[in-house]
């Protein structure tokens, strides 16, 4: 039986390099390498668990993130990540970055929304920029938006029931993508977040809205795909 000598299980030299250095100062932890403030983490991780970083709602961390800007956006690059910020909206949150032809591993999922989301998600879109207009919150009802979304029933179902209970599962899902935050001291009003700004732009919004509103008056040959986004999650 042939034995492997000592040499074979020596460790590479970088490796014991490694083991010897002491931890930098930042560390937080056992083993920690990292070099980052502890609340800079806490953005950080934030941003990566999605949907948002939202300043009224992370008021602690809207301050580091800003501070730290540079930092972050260097780690999130390392991750082929792109980080948008909206100060004046008080919102952040990190997308795939474009690397053009370089194959990349992609981090993000991509949420594919049904027909009743995307007009759903339509819907918000537009409230919130009427809601920014007269700089009011954008605060919306399940009542508000199942009775918006009649105007689409015909070309969704025939079945009222059915499309009744899809409106409420796409709502659910928007809430739990945290674009809708429920209002305290209420069971039915939510705040529309505005993270949606950043996601869709008007351009985009305006043209799908036609396009809807054409499906729902009976002009199905202009059907299309539904919307698409990243999921991080984005909405």
């Amino acid at each position: 039986m042939n034995l492997p000598d000592d040499d074979a299980f020596a460790p590479p030299a970088d490796a014991v390099a490694v083991t010897d250095t002491a931890p930098p100062t930042t560390a937080l932890f056992n083993n920690d390498s990292g070099e980052l403030a502890l609340d800079t983490r806490r953005a950080l991780v934030q941003l990566l668990s999605g949907p948002a970083l939202d300043g009224r709602r992370h008021a602690k961390l809207w301050p580091v993130l800003l501070r730290d800007e540079v930092a972050v956006r260097r780690r999130l690059s390392e991750l082929f990540l792109e980080l948008v910020i909206d100060r004046d909206a008080q919102v952040a949150f990190t997308r795939q970055a474009d690397t053009g032809d370089l194959e990349v591993p992609l981090l993000l999922r991509r949420a594919q929304l049904t027909f009743i989301d995307s007009v759903l998600v339509l819907y918000l879109r537009q409230r919130l920029t009427q809601a920014e207009a007269h700089g009011e919150r954008a605060v919306v009802s399940t009542e508000e938006m199942v009775e918006n979304m009649t105007l689409y029933e015909r070309a969704a179902s025939t079945d009222r029931a059915g499309f009744t209970k899809r409106v409420h599962a796409s709502v659910e899902k928007v809430k739990k993508h945290n674009i809708l935050q429920k209002i305290r001291a209420s069971d039915d009003r939510y705040e529309i977040s505005p993270t949606l700004k950043l996601l869709f732009s008007a351009e985009e919004i305006q043209t799908l809205t036609a396009l809807y509103l054409r499906m729902a008056a009976g002009d199905d040959a202009h059907a299309t795909q539904p919307l698409s986004t990243d999921d991080g999650e984005e909405a």
